[in-house]
């Protein structure tokens, strides 16, 4: 999964959601160590113990994404070197954290990749009260997420989709991408995207059609040239 998604990025996913109608789930986190992730959802929801991450981990797959609900806390560190050292060894390719994590420099040497709201020296010494099912869903920003789904992650923060669409949005984002390259190969060959999206067309349309809007302009305009 992660070798594919290399050839394009989380806004071309997001599009092919938009395109398809598939709500398009998406949290600003940033990478803290590595640049990119994908694997299907391995949720957990932390209420303070690291132990329910440790046990999270025992149920992971290979390639799953680690995905911690800490409910957006800014004020403890509930994912580190250590826990991320287990999660390598058990084959995980990530972690996604709604909340902070610490640690950093052993991060960095350990290597897996880790999305979070950034990072705190503090260790999580409250314990509330555990969720029934810590394992079912995760919370991460308004996104709910189950194992049904994967996340992606890059420069532009993390991204759930229903992996039982997966291919469908893959093929689209590759698309897409694909037509976003020709489209800046012919900017620099002197055709500015006014010029191919035939700008000055939608200009004068919308002048006597004030409810035409761009995106409807361009689809028109797209559906016209498949033909």
């Amino acid at each position: 999964m992660l070798e594919r998604f290399k050839d394009f990025s989380t806004a071309n996913v997001a599009d092919a959601c938009q395109r398809l109608g598939v709500p398009v789930r998406a949290v600003p986190l940033k990478a803290a160590i590595g640049e990119r992730v994908a694997g299907r959802v391995l949720p957990v929801q932390h209420s303070g113990s690291l132990d329910v991450v440790f046990e999270a981990i025992g149920l992971a797959g290979p390639g799953d994404v680690l995905v911690i609900d800490n409910a957006g806390r800014r004020d403890e560190g509930c994912f580190g070197d250590l826990l991320a050292i287990e999660a390598e060894y058990a084959q995980l390719s990530g972690a996604v954290i709604w909340g902070v994590h610490r640690d950093t420099a052993g991060l960095r040497k350990v290597g897996l990749p880790v999305f979070s709201l950034g990072e705190v020296p503090t260790y999580p010494w409250r314990l509330g009260p555990a969720p029934a099912d810590p394992f079912s869903t995760a919370t991460v920003g308004d996104c709910q997420v189950t194992r049904e789904d994967v996340v992606l992650g890059d420069e532009d923060g993390v991204l759930f989709i229903p992996g039982d669409r997966l291919d469908e949005l893959f093929d689209l984002a590759e698309a897409i991408k694909k037509n976003e390259d020709r489209q800046i190969a012919a900017v620099r060959a002197g055709h500015p995207l006014r010029e191919q999206m035939k700008f000055d067309e939608y200009l004068k349309l919308r002048a006597t059609d004030p409810s035409l809007t761009f995106p409807g302009y361009l689809h028109t305009l797209s559906t016209t040239a498949k033909k």
